[in-house]
């Protein structure tokens, strides 16, 4: 191939040169988004005790005639293991797992507690009375701070919680009925029934 051939090639293929270097970089990207399974994401605090937090209730929510109270970490070491699920109003993937929470909600011997991510009081009271409320307690976390201390990387996230306060388990986005059944009762629940913490 002389220089003027190079030359003339390069003006032809030149200006379509970018756009397949951008083509080839979104395909890694979008591969790299979507390969493996994100609630297996690794969290430095399972088996560690549940940081230090005191978490006021949702304004205005209750349920009964009673407010549903807030809550502390304290709570969550009183001998009994815990679900506790972050959630917000305007988070998506949280609508569909909801149907789950209720369900898990209504099984004898879970305890359900939520922490409301960033989340507007208003707008999280309509989305718990369009879906139903599955908490039996709800903190608000409108700093998100909380969040941050447990390890959040996005909502929704859910963590099974020791009856001594420490974590056990955390699964990153929607729960699914696999995930219920094959890491999060076993965890709540030994073989006789009893809790296993």
């Amino acid at each position: 191939m002389t220089d003027g051939s190079r030359a003339a090639s390069f003006r032809r293929f030149g200006p379509a040169l970018p756009l397949l270097i951008f083509a080839a970089l979104a395909g890694l990207f979008w591969y790299a988004l979507h390969s493996g399974d994100p609630s297996l994401l690794p969290s430095p605090l399972i088996g560690k005790k549940v940081p230090d937090f005191a978490l006021p209730p949702l304004d205005g929510l209750s349920a009964g005639g009673k407010e549903v109270p807030g809550f502390a970490s304290p709570d969550l070491a009183n001998g009994e293991p815990t679900i506790v699920n972050v959630f917000a109003s305007w988070c998506v993937e949280c609508q569909v797992e909801h149907p789950l929470l209720l369900a898990l909600a209504r099984s004898p011997g879970i305890r359900l507690y939520g922490i409301d991510y960033k989340d507007d009081p208003a707008s999280a009271r309509r989305f718990l009375g369009r879906y139903g409320n599955p908490y039996a307690r709800i903190g608000a976390d409108r700093s998100g701070r909380v969040a941050i201390d447990f390890g959040v990387y996005g909502v929704p996230e859910t963590y099974v919680v020791t009856g001594e306060g420490k974590i056990a388990y955390r699964h990153v986005g929607p729960l699914t009925e696999q995930a219920v059944k094959d890491r999060i009762l076993p965890l709540l629940q030994a073989p006789d029934g009893k809790p296993q913490f």
